[in-house]
């Protein structure tokens, strides 16, 4: 009996991390998976005043939601560095430093400069959220955990490398290996999925429960 699929709008712009969750999600069928530019919306900037990265994703995705009508996930993260002190982490303001929006080469430059300042090198994670709305009383959260990505080396040392949507890949390196992201075939961390694949994989399971209950 083939599953039944459900049309999820992903909530961003940037082409990059499309084609990543386009990815992680391509072995459940179930999935119909579709980025805001593939709907005739007028979308607008949407406001991320969170002050961690669900409370972004839970932004994001309803404020999305309203303007469609459709099923709508956001997924937002934050960067942790480790050494750096509480005041100066990103956290989400991984590109907002000071006020101001930077552009992908002032990003590495200023991150370029905090390695330096820890030696040449330092430990950081990027750690997410996602939610996902279905209706205004059906949200579906998580965050932490298996959604975080790994720990990587951000360095002083830049490839000429660059992928769109991930401006920081070309200062970062394996966290295990210490080999540089680009030094090599550049590929999409599988292992990093997985957690992704088992929030929606109990989303739906949920949701069609749901769903059961009025039919």
């Amino acid at each position: 009996m083939q599953k039944k699929t459900t049309t999820l709008i992903y909530g961003t712009g940037n082409a990059g991390k499309l084609d990543l969750m386009r990815h992680y999600l391509s072995t459940l069928q179930e999935i119909r998976l579709l980025g805001l530019k593939d709907l005739p919306f007028c979308w607008g900037e949407i406001e991320e005043c969170g002050k961690d990265p669900l409370e972004n994703a839970r932004q994001k995705a309803l404020a999305y939601y309203r303007i469609c009508g459709q099923p709508v996930f956001s997924q937002d993260s934050g960067l942790y560095i480790e050494g750096l002190s509480k005041e100066r982490q990103p956290g989400v303001h991984v590109r907002r430093v000071n006020g101001v929006n930077l552009t992908d080469e002032q990003m590495r430059k200023y991150y370029k400069k905090i390695a330096a300042e820890l030696g040449g090198r330092c430990v950081a994670q990027y750690q997410n959220a996602i939610c996902l709305v279905f209706s205004e009383n059906e949200i579906y959260e998580a965050r932490g955990g298996a959604l975080n990505w790994k720990k990587f080396w951000l360095m002083t040392e830049e490839r000429p490398q660059r992928m769109e949507g991930f401006p920081l890949d070309a200062i970062c390196a394996d966290y295990r290996t210490g080999r540089h992201f680009y030094d090599g075939e550049a590929t999409m961390p599988e292992e990093e999925g997985d957690g992704v694949r088992d929030f929606f994989r109990n989303a739906l399971k949920q949701h069609e429960m749901r769903m059961g209950k009025w039919i």
